[in-house]
Formats: C-alpha cells, sequence, structure tokens
C-alpha cells in the first residue's frame, strides 16, 4: 500500500483531523502536505456532507444537509518543482470505499447513498418533476450496490472520483467570481439559484494562519462547479486506471480531492447523486513542464479514462427532444432534449411496478450511459439515455406479453419541502 500522506480517523470530525482540509477554492490556502514528481500516495477521503447523512428510512437529514458546508476536500498537496504553466499528471491508482470498515455510521463504511435536495436548495435536473427531498440507502457487497429503497436492482460500481483539481490563481479566481456574479445579477432571486457566490458560512480553509480567514472567505470560490482547474466534473469514467492531466496555475499545483462515488449515471441527474461515500484515492503524480502551451491546454483537464467498466452488453435506450412537456419548441437545447430522454425512461420503468422517484433514482445511481446523439439538425437537439438491462431483476425489454412487475417495496424516503 502507498503511504498515506492525507490520513482521516473515522471517529472524527473533517475539522478535528490531524490534517485539515478545505471546502473552497483559494489559491492562499497553505499545503501542509509535500510529494514530488514521481511519488505514489495515498489519500483519505471524506463523503462530501462530512457524515451529515445516515443510514435510515428518512429524508429529513438531506432537506436539512448542511449545505454550505460542502464538499470537504483532501489538500491541497503541493508538488515540488511545479509551476504555472506545467500540466500535472495525475494517474488514479486505485479508488474504493473505506478500507477494513465495512460497517459504520460514515458512508463509506459499507454503504452509500442517493440524494435529491428540494428546489429550494437546488434541486436535481428534474426538479420540477420531483420538488422535494429524497434519499435512497445502497448497501456494498464487493463491488456491488443493492437497496431497501428501490428493490430488484444491483449493478456493479463504477468507482470514481467526483472531483479533483488544482487551485486557481488570483487572477483565476477573480475571474470565477465576476463571471458568476454577472450571472446572479440576471435574476438574483431565482430558485434554485443561477450561481453560488462566496460565502464566508461553514467555510473551512485547512491551515491558513486566523489572521487571512476573514480576507480568503469572502473571497473563495464555492466547489459546486466544474472549472478551469477540473473541480466538481462528475465523471464517472475518470476510474481506476485512469490519466488526468491538469493546468497548474499556482505553483506546486495544489492539488485537492474528494466527493468519491461507489456509482454513477452520466450527468449525475439527481444532483445529490451517485452514491456517495468515504473512501480512499491511490495516485501517482508527475508533471510535463510548460505542457499548456505545449498542448495547448490552457482551460479545463484532458484526460485518459481508465478501463475497469462495469461489463454490460445489453442496453435499453430512450431518446428525447429539444421540446417541453408542453410542446414549446426550443432550439437545439441539448440540456432539455436529456432531461425529455430521462422523463421517457422514468415514464417506462413505472410501467413495471417502480415508483417514479425510484426509477429517478435509478437514473442517478445505477452505471447509465448519457449521449448527446444530434447537436445540428435544426431546430431539435436528440439526447439518448442508455440504460443497461443486467440490473434489473426481471425483463425489462419489450415484449408481447406485456411488462412483468416488480414489487415497489417500502419505496423511497421523502421529506416535503
Amino acid at each position: 500500500m502507498p503511504e498515506v500522506v492525507f490520513p482521516l480517523d473515522s471517529t472524527k470530525s473533517f475539522t478535528d483531523q490531524q490534517i485539515v482540509g478545505h471546502n473552497r477554492w483559494h489559491p492562499d490556502i497553505p499545503a501542509r502536505v509535500q510529494v514530488r514528481p514521481g511519488d505514489s500516495f495515498r489519500v483519505h477521503c471524506r463523503e462530501w456532507f462530512d457524515g451529515a447523512i445516515r443510514n435510515d428510512d428518512s429524508a429529513e437529514d438531506v432537506l436539512n444537509a448542511p449545505l454550505a458546508g460542502v464538499h470537504v476536500l483532501s489538500g491541497p498537496i503541493a508538488v515540488q518543482g511545479v509551476e504555472p504553466g506545467d500540466l500535472l499528471i495525475v494517474d488514479i491508482l486505485d479508488v474504493g470505499a473505506i478500507p477494513q470498515e465495512d460497517s459504520g455510521p460514515l458512508a463509506g463504511q459499507g454503504w452509500g447513498y442517493t440524494g435529491v435536495f428540494a428546489t429550494r436548495n437546488g434541486g436535481g435536473f428534474l426538479t420540477e418533476q420531483f420538488p422535494d427531498a429524497y434519499k435512497v440507502i445502497w448497501d456494498f457487497s464487493g463491488q456491488t450496490a443493492t437497496s431497501r429503497h428501490v428493490p430488484g436492482v444491483s449493478f456493479t460500481g463504477i468507482i470514481h472520483p467526483g472531483l479533483m483539481g488544482t487551485a486557481p490563481s488570483h487572477e483565476l479566481l477573480r475571474t470565477w467570481n465576476a463571471r458568476e456574479q454577472a450571472l446572479i445579477d440576471t435574476n438574483p432571486t431565482r430558485v434554485p439559484p443561477l450561481a453560488l457566490p462566496p460565502n464566508p458560512d461553514s467555510v473551512i480553509l485547512g491551515h491558513l494562519p486566523e489572521s487571512d480567514i476573514e480576507r480568503v472567505a469572502g473571497e473563495a470560490a464555492r466547489t459546486a462547479p466544474p472549472r478551469e482547474n477540473g473541480g466538481n466534473q462528475d465523471i464517472k469514467n475518470l476510474t481506476k486506471g485512469s490519466r488526468i492531466f491538469y493546468p497548474v496555475f499556482v505553483d506546486g499545483a495544489n492539488l485537492s480531492m474528494g466527493d468519491l462515488h461507489f456509482s454513477q449515471g452520466d450527468g449525475e441527474i439527481t444532483f445529490c447523486g451517485a452514491i456517495e461515500m468515504g473512501g480512499f484515492m491511490d495516485l501517482h503524480v508527475d508533471v510535463i513542464k510548460g505542457g499548456m502551451a505545449t498542448y495547448g491546454v490552457s482551460e479545463n483537464a484532458i484526460f485518459m479514462p481508465g478501463n475497469v467498466d462495469p461489463r454490460y452488453d445489453q442496453w435499453l435506450a430512450f431518446s428525447g427532444t429539444s421540446v417541453t412537456l408542453d410542446g414549446e419548441q426550443r432550439y437545439l437545447d441539448s440540456h432539455l432534449s436529456y432531461q425529455r430522454a430521462c422523463l421517457h425512461a422514468i415514464d417506462y420503468l413505472q410501467k413495471f411496478g417502480y415508483s417514479d422517484i425510484q426509477a429517478y433514482m435509478i437514473l442517478g445511481a445505477a452505471p447509465i450511459e448519457g449521449r448527446l446523439s444530434g447537436v445540428v439538425d435544426i431546430p431539435n437537439s436528440c439526447s439518448t439515455v442508455y440504460i443497461p438491462t443486467a440490473i434489473f431483476d426481471i425483463d425489462v425489454r419489450p415484449s408481447a406479453s406485456g411488462p412483468q412487475q416488480v414489487d415497489p417495496g417500502q419505496g423511497v424516503p421523502v421529506a416535503r419541502a
């Protein structure tokens, strides 16, 4: 096992650890961990809410989740000799749930969860259809996930970090804050909001000196969206065996990571989606000096996906176009066409006995494939959702005998907003 450079004790909160991570992006957050190009090492990661979500049959914890405090990230980790303009090479050697802890109160100790936020807290991809808070608990058996809240479904996890990235420069941070505030200003009272401005509430800034906390807390960017530094990209194929080339904006790169997922469908459409858990990452780092200019990677990482995806060979695919539910035509709106494809899949699965929210949770957690299938045929874009048929205990393919019925069991816990 590689040396653990960022340890976490499961009996302690995130802010009581030997090395404290952070939950904002800012170039001044100091790196307490130093590694060198060519090093391999292990990093422990806490589930993104630091244990606030419980393994029970209530969704009240999702309804009242401490959103200002996410994501709790492990890092920053400085790589010696790396400078702005370089490309940081990060190899994911391994990634998994909390080692040797297959039961306990923390997500990652033998279980994880998928949630849907209430609209006022950000909602989800289909927040108009699902405005309340919901939660599904998934149990892990090796690489397989099953749930008491969504019976008749089991699938192989596609374990990956939802969030990993390098620190922004001061200039890049100012760019983020300015452009996102300009967007907020177009509709400042919108629910959910258009973007999340800097917020000192529940800020965690690692080992930043006390004298700098007020200033940095007022500038630091929230970690919710992906940006030029990588960040919360939620790419399910960023699995074991992946190699990522991150642009470097500060000395040392200051790499951070977290928000591990046991499994996820393309798009993480439930938002508190995927199967959230804590765990570990084994990484190897190296550098391409001057690589940003050499390869034209001035922003946004490029990566080579791993080869450990679940092996499903039969799929049922649903398509959608950029027409609203009430019949309004939109111009090449791929966001809308993917929504419609997801809604078609949900309608279909209800014919087999699942509730609408159970079907939605399947799309968020199972390793579905989402694709932009047509983006040039005006006025309609076409998006598609591919569901592996083998994840169901029953045959969900259309046939002359009609749909088999699954026992939906106790259903999905809900908390009304």
